[in-house]
């Protein structure tokens, strides 16, 4: 629930408001957005709201306890507010968002009224729609350990403890060639074998694509070259010539951990778990027999 000051909260009981709305969205890139319904610019915490971005919002629904909060926010795709190829790229993705309600005639009173990350987004033509989610959601989650096998650590997290900076494990390549949208044509390392980066991280460090990248399908090698094949195409294709950040990949079994990384100290998981089919197996006849 939001906290209105006073000098806000006596505008607000006035016969008349000068109120607007106002939006900061920063990408997990690290650049900040603000918006706002008014006509005109408006400034405060160091972020410029701009007008006229075509930037709208529903009513905002909060509820106590650790239910979601409910909002939506539409808009007109614009070179000036949010673009199509950056929705289409994913940089909108769980970017984080504040919501204030401003007097626009004197923007020190106003009331923060909302705090989450982006959601979902729908586009349509030139327009988007982006669910609003609240903080609280990640109260939702569950939280836990698994027994299983396999590791449940993430490569490079402190749990793992691997470093995906050190020139043993990561590599930097310029691009030579893209094919169906999805494969990499790098020059053939041969300081790191085929498959080295399958389920891996890709992510390009320069040009149009800087900051978008995937996680590795398929690394191999095909005539005198290094074909990298990523899950999902990038929502904006690199240039020829721009650097490509490949990461390695781990299945996360326990020979991986011991024989690839070194780092089987750290592993994660339980190796020596019976799998689902021991369990469930029936005793062969011969040991029933002489039983």
């Amino acid at each position: 629930m939001s906290v209105v000051s006073g000098d806000l909260a006596a505008h607000l009981a006035g016969g008349v408001t000068t109120t607007c709305q106002c939006w900061a969205v920063e990408r997990r890139d690290g650049v900040v957005m603000g918006f706002t319904d008014h006509d005109r610019d408006l400034a405060f915490e160091g972020v410029t709201f701009r007008a006229g971005t075509g930037l709208t919002a529903g009513a905002l629904q909060q509820v106590a306890g650790l239910a979601v909060d409910n909002a939506e926010v539409v808009g007109a795709l614009s070179d000036a507010g949010i673009r199509e190829e950056d929705l289409r790229a994913g940089r909108f993705d769980g970017a984080g968002v504040r919501q204030w309600l401003v007097n626009w005639q004197e923007v020190g009173q106003r009331a923060l009224c909302f705090a989450g990350t982006l959601g979902e987004v729908v586009q349509a033509g030139a327009e988007f729609r982006v669910e609003l989610r609240g903080l609280s959601e990640a109260m939702n989650r569950t939280v836990g350990r698994v027994i299983q096998s396999g590791c449940d650590a993430v490569l490079g997290d402190r749990r793992c403890g691997v470093d995906l900076g050190a020139e043993a494990v990561s590599g930097s390549f310029p691009l030579l060639g893209v094919r169906e949208r999805r494969v990499l044509v790098l020059p053939l390392d041969a300081g790191f074998e085929a498959g080295w980066f399958e389920g891996g991280r890709c992510l390009f460090e320069g040009g149009a694509a800087a900051g978008l990248g995937g996680t590795v399908k398929r690394d191999g090698w095909e005539a005198g070259a290094r074909l990298v094949e990523l899950w999902e195409e990038p929502g904006v294709l690199p240039a020829l010539g721009d650097m490509v950040r490949l990461s390695a990949g781990c299945d996360r079994r326990a020979v991986t951990c011991r024989e690839k990384f070194n780092n089987f100290r750290n592993f994660r998981g339980f190796p020596h778990v019976p799998s689902e089919d021991w369990i469930t197996a029936m005793p062969s006849r011969s040991v029933a027999a002489g039983s």
